[in-house]
């Protein structure tokens, strides 16, 4: 965690989250939205799992374990894959970076030992070396509008998804999402994401990495209403053992849909055709009467008759919108359903 005063780290605050290790706010988690909405910070995400993959066939092999089309993967290029079950469930998410000699994943916090042994499990004789680089390496975010003042980054080229039944070869072979990419002169890599920034930079210039930006400092907390109000899933927290890309808006920025034979690629094919996918990732908008807590993940949602139609993901207080979430319900459920989550009454943002 980024030492300094004021940082309340999330553990002091939640014992068991899965974000151990980073500061949840820096004294005024609003003030820090509000910067990240209005202006840029800098959000210390060094909690998440880095591998390195470096070796003559990294581009072929990942293209062929995961869902991106990553064949002609080049320097200067990021993108998002996922590694799915046998059944299609998504099973991995990482975020790519190519500098030329290695292709960077980084992923959720805690995933990348699990996701590194499936690497290593598929490596046959295929000229490639991944490691964790998770204690060497440490992701930093810059969020907000004047991001690109301190990194001129190309936005995110996203790739239209065709429609069901689309001819074959109608698809670029290319990454559904590219992101731009620069190597950073003092080492490390600038990538630009959905929600900012990504600094992949060496632990030991952390501290100087933050004196050469100068800007202020944003806690996870701040990120992840950002993220929520956003609509970008987060695999752990959006998913469960069931989940399929389709449910949570995944298809486009991670499955390319015409590269050939994957784990996971015949679920992946079947729903997109029918376009019926059994749930859908919704944004929820909370009364917070009741309470002004925001419920813990996995908390049930449920309709006005009592039934379970879906479970909360992540649920954030924002500084303009109020109480928050991400949910994942069951495709029927009717936009305008009366909802509860505990609690509190929720209704579905249609925006």
């Amino acid at each position: 965690m980024i030492d300094i005063a004021g940082a309340v780290a999330v553990e002091a605050i939640e014992p068991q989250s899965r974000d151990a290790g980073v500061a949840a706010h820096y004294g005024d988690p609003m003030r820090e939205q509000r910067t990240l909405a209005t202006g840029v910070g800098l959000v210390d995400r060094s909690n998440r799992g880095v591998l390195a993959v470096p070796g003559a066939e990294r581009a072929s092999w990942l293209h062929s374990i995961t869902t991106q089309h990553l064949a002609d993967l080049r320097a200067g290029q990021g993108t998002e894959l996922l590694v799915l079950s046998p059944h299609g469930h998504v099973e991995y998410h990482a975020q790519v970076a190519e500098d030329g000699t290695t292709t960077w994943l980084d992923t959720e916090p805690g995933a990348a030992a699990d996701l590194l042994t499936f690497l290593e499990k598929m490596r046959f004789l295929t000229r490639v070396d991944p490691r964790d680089a998770s204690a060497e390496w440490a992701v930093l975010t810059l969020v907000g509008p004047r991001a690109t003042e301190l990194f001129d980054l190309k936005p995110p080229q996203v790739r239209a998804v065709p429609g069901a039944k689309f001819a074959a070869g109608s698809v670029p072979p290319l990454p559904t999402t590219e992101y731009d990419v620069r190597v950073l002169p003092e080492g490390g890599l600038a990538r630009r994401g959905r929600l900012g920034i990504d600094l992949i930079v060496p632990r030991d210039s952390i501290d100087d990495v933050i004196r050469r930006l100068d800007v202020p400092l944003a806690g996870l907390w701040a990120y992840e209403a950002m993220r929520v109000a956003a609509r970008v899933p987060r695999l752990g927290l959006e998913t469960d053992h069931r989940t399929i890309p389709a449910e949570i808006d995944l298809i486009g920025p991670a499955v390319h849909l015409d590269k050939g034979c994957y784990r996971g690629q015949e679920t992946v094919a079947r729903v997109h055709n029918l376009g019926r996918p059994p749930r859908r990732l919704v944004l929820l908008h909370l009364d917070g009467i009741a309470t002004d807590q925001p419920p813990a993940p996995g908390t049930a949602v449920t309709a006005a008759d009592g039934r379970a139609v879906g479970f909360v993901g992540t649920a954030v207080r924002h500084f303009e919108l109020g109480m928050i979430a991400l949910a994942v319900l069951k495709r029927n459920v009717p936009d305008d359903a009366v909802l509860r989550i505990g609690e509190s009454t929720a209704a579905i943002d249609l925006g």
